[in-house]
Order: C-alpha cells, then sequence, then structure tokens
C-alpha cells in the first residue's frame, strides 16, 4: 500500500488541509508508514460545520422513505467492498483479518438497522382527549451532529451512530481517529458514491483542538464519542456545558465468573478469544477472571497452555490468532502495568513481553499474558490494561464475585460460565454493569439493541445503535390539536 496524504471531506467534496501539519498512520505490525493524516484546524471544522447546518435545512424535509434509500445503497456498497475495507482495517489497526472483517459485518448491521428508520422513529397520538381534541407526539431531528470515533475500531463504532443520525435526518461531522484515518476514509468514498447530498455528511481529520472545537461548536447539537474514561467525562462535561446532547462511552474492567461446573473446553476457547481477541484492544475484553471455588485446579492449565500456544504475528497472514498493539508507546505501557502488577504480588503463569516475530520486529508485538492472584485492589484488577493481559483470581462463593465486580468503577461488561441456571440467574439480576454474558465472552449487543454501558463506562442517558441511536438523533414534539366545525364558537 503506497503512502497517501489523507484529505478531509467537506460539504460533498475532498479538500485538502490548509494546516500544513501531518501525523504519521504506521501499520503497527511492520512499521511501515501508510499514510500521512492531516492535522486539521478549527476554521475547517468550522467549515464543515456550516456546510452541514445549511444541508440540514433541506435533509431535515427529505421525506424518511428517501433518507433511507441512501442507505440502502450504502449497504450494497460496503458488502461489495468489505474484503477491502477489512483488509485496511488489519493494516493500519493490526488486528487479524477474520476480526476486521467481523468489525466490518457488524458496521453493516447498523446500515440495515437504520434502514428501518420509517418505523423506528414513529410517534403516538391519542384522539378526543378531550371533545374534539387529539394529542399527538411526533419526533424530528436536532440538526448538526459531531461524531468522535476511536481507534480500536476504525469503522463499526461511527457506524453506532453515522448511520441513525443521518436516517433520522440529521447532518453528520465526524472525526475519525488519527491512528486509524484509512478505513474512514474509505468509507467517506463509498457514502460519496451513495450519493448522499452535498453536506450532509462530511469528516475531518485532527487531534484534540478538533474534538473540543467540535464540542464548543453553536452550531453542533449533538455528540457521540467513544474512547477512555477520562476522555469520556471531558467530552461529556464540556459539551453537556455547552447544551449539547452527549452520548460519551468510557472504559471498561470486565469480570469474568468461571464456576467449577463450567464446560472447560468451550469456556476455555471463548475466553482465549475474549481475552486475546484483537489484542484485548476492546472495550468488551475479559481481562480479569474470577474462578470460584474449584474452577482453578480445572481452568488455570488450560488458560496456561491455550494462551501460550496462540499464534501472534502479522493480521493478514491466515494461520495468525492475534496482531500487534496499536503504537510502540502502548507496548511500552502495557509492559508496564504487567510489571507492576508483578511487584504487587500477582504470579505470572504466561509471559508474554519482549515477543519479537521473526520478519516483523519492528512491530509492537506482546503475547498473550496470565497474571494470577491478581489483587483486587491492585493495577491489574482495577485498570483498562487495553491489551493482551488476562488477570485471574479467586473467590470462594458467586456472591462474593458479584461484589467485586459491583465495587469496581466500570460497569461495560460483566460474564458469567455455568451450567447452573439459578447462579446465571442470581448474576443476570445483581451485576451492575450494562451488557451481560451468560457463557458468553464478548456480550456485544446486536444492531438493533443498545451497546449499554453504566457507571463509569458511560456518560450520558442513550447509548449508541437501535432505538436509542433514534431517540439520541431525535426530538419530541407533543401537538395538542382542534378543529372545530364552527369557527365563530367561542371558547
Amino acid at each position: 500500500m503506497s503512502e497517501l496524504i489523507l484529505q478531509n471531506y467537506i460539504n460533498g467534496k475532498w479538500v485538502s488541509s490548509t494546516s500544513g501539519k501531518f501525523r504519521e498512520v504506521p501499520d503497527p505490525a511492520t512499521a511501515e508508514i501508510l499514510a500521512q493524516v492531516p492535522v486539521s484546524t478549527v476554521a475547517e471544522l468550522d467549515e464543515a460545520v456550516q456546510a452541514a447546518h445549511k444541508a440540514f435545512q433541506d435533509w431535515r424535509r427529505t421525506p424518511v422513505t428517501k433518507r433511507i434509500q441512501y442507505m440502502f445503497a450504502l449497504k450494497h456498497l460496503l458488502e461489495a467492498n468489505l474484503e477491502d475495507l477489512a483488509r485496511s482495517i488489519t493494516m493500519e489497526h493490526g488486528k487479524v483479518l477474520e476480526e476486521s472483517r467481523g468489525e466490518m459485518r457488524r458496521a453493516i448491521e447498523n446500515v440495515e438497522v437504520a434502514c428501518g428508520t420509517p418505523t423506528l422513529m414513529m410517534g403516538d397520538l391519542v384522539e378526543d382527549i378531550a371533545p374534539g381534541i387529539d394529542e399527538l407526539m411526533i419526533r424530528q431531528p436536532l440538526g448538526v451532529a459531531g461524531i468522535i470515533s476511536p481507534f480500536n475500531f476504525p469503522a463499526m463504532i461511527a457506524f453506532w451512530f453515522v448511520p441513525y443520525a443521518v436516517a433520522t435526518g440529521n447532518t453528520v461531522v465526524v472525526k475519525p481517529s488519527s491512528r486509524v484515518p484509512i478505513t474512514m476514509v474509505k468509507l467517506f468514498k463509498l457514502m460519496e458514491e451513495a450519493g448522499f447530498p452535498a453536506g450532509v455528511v462530511n469528516m475531518v481529520h485532527g487531534g484534540a483542538d478538533m474534538v473540543n472545537g467540535i464540542l464548543d461548536h453553536p452550531l453542533i447539537k449533538s455528540v457521540a464519542f467513544v474512547g477512555s474514561t477520562e476522555v469520556a467525562k471531558h467530552v461529556y462535561s464540556r459539551g453537556t456545558a455547552n447544551g449539547k446532547r452527549v452520548s460519551a462511552a468510557g472504559g471498561a474492567k470486565n469480570p469474568v465468573l468461571i464456576l467449577p461446573d463450567a464446560d472447560p473446553d468451550t469456556t476455555t476457547a471463548i475466553m482465549m478469544d475474549s481475552a486475546f481477541g484483537c489484542s484485548g484492544q476492546r472495550c468488551l475484553a475479559a481481562s480479569t477472571a474470577i474462578m470460584i471455588g474449584e474452577a482453578d485446579k480445572v481452568f488455570i492449565p488450560r488458560f496456561a497452555e491455550a494462551a501460550s500456544n496462540r499464534v501472534t504475528g502479522y493480521g493478514l497472514n491466515s494461520e495468525v490468532q492475534m496482531g500487534p498493539v496499536i503504537t510502540p508507546q502502548d507496548k511500552v505501557r502495557i509492559e508496564g502495568l504487567i510489571q507492576q502488577g508483578v511487584q504487587e504480588g500477582a504470579e505470572m503463569l504466561v509471559d508474554g513481553r519482549n515477543a519479537v516475530i521473526p520478519g516483523y520486529e519492528k512491530g509492537n508485538f506482546i503475547k498473550p499474558t496470565i497474571l494470577v492472584d491478581t489483587p483486587v485492589n491492585g493495577i491489574i484488577a482495577t485498570t483498562e490494561v487495553f491489551g493482551p493481559v488476562l488477570g485471574i483470581m479467586h473467590c470462594k462463593t458467586v456472591e462474593d464475585a458479584i461484589k467485586i465486580l459491583n465495587d469496581g468503577e466500570y460497569g461495560n461488561m460483566g460474564s458469567i460460565f455455568t451450567r447452573d441456571g439459578a447462579a446465571a440467574r442470581k448474576f443476570r439480576n445483581e451485576a451492575d454493569a450494562g451488557n451481560i454474558g451468560i457463557n458468553i465472552g464478548v456480550a456485544a449487543p446486536m444492531a438493533f439493541f443498545p451497546f449499554s454501558g453504566w457507571k463509569n463506562s458511560f456518560f450520558g442517558d442513550l447509548h449508541g445503535q437501535g432505538k436509542h441511536a433514534i431517540e439520541f438523533f431525535t426530538q419530541t414534539k407533543v401537538v395538542i390539536e382542534r378543529w372545530p366545525k364552527d369557527w365563530s364558537r367561542k371558547f
């Protein structure tokens, strides 16, 4: 792949940034520079927002049945280009090709759900709330939507929001992660090919100044964000202080309870995919395993063997099961957290540090790592490592394990592996997390369900995907009307 100079997409045209500042986009497995992404100016953001605001005036009046035709066209283009998009994700992010294909499939599913917007955004009507008076509630779009997407899913997470925002009559300005901007550029070329009117979809590259510009711009009415908890708090507080509707998803620490009766082979396979899929760089990664009772005697040896045998390397190679982490700085950070965990008393079961992959010596590789007896309040148990690191701890009872989960600051996901229906029901009912897995390692909701983070994993009221996204990008209007036959009648 030859090096690219990426452009912004504003008002239906590809335009070069005038900032003169660029960031390199390296392949995390090879260190090859794939592209140069501009650090755009706030003036360029304003140009995109102004274009979106102008386009909104006509787009909101475009019948919803016509708006979704662009979604049908986009779905067809995404299907036709799925393999190219998946390869792009693997090259700029590092995840293995099969994981990239899965990410694109989830993005497409959100486009499919958004095609049902004519039904999803229906209002309500009650006749004769008083003699001759009817009352109805309708949904209308907000205006310009700002969407700030993270690096770990270059395509999917932006599509938790973009299809719903546009289908409900809003216009959008997307700021992709500067770490993985190439796939989003390709997606916008497909949106251009789908024929969206000028100004309806816009994209501006940039960093922190661009984020704050979105949060401060008076014409942007809603902001959707996914990233770390620290930044999510900033986005939520600054965005809402400026009167915007904000959905800000943050970090996670996803405890998984493993009971002695869980199926050994299935549980091990699922847990390895959950903990080490996407190199642990996803907000639903199983990063803490809590062994209940005698479960450790069965599962710890199996986990150790499976993690040690997991093939790490370049994600485009078919035999590879796990790729690199995103940057050299993240590799250093993750290995530092591992060392701190050992210093706090955790026992190293599988050490993936200092990994060298033949032919890819410049890559940011850490192999699967497992630490046992991690302290409940230690760094591994409380910090979102965002890397291929699994901490293991022990509890005597399900109740004790649920307390550990509920005492944590995050609430993105909790899972349990068991054959015991009563234990599973208790966990489902009492666990303080928005996404619950029962014998599921990655409890990722389908596109027609919301991605429901809790506690410090989410700031806002309405989540991405499905009906929540429809509600997030619309505001309700209640109309009370009377049509008397005799206008001379005195009221």
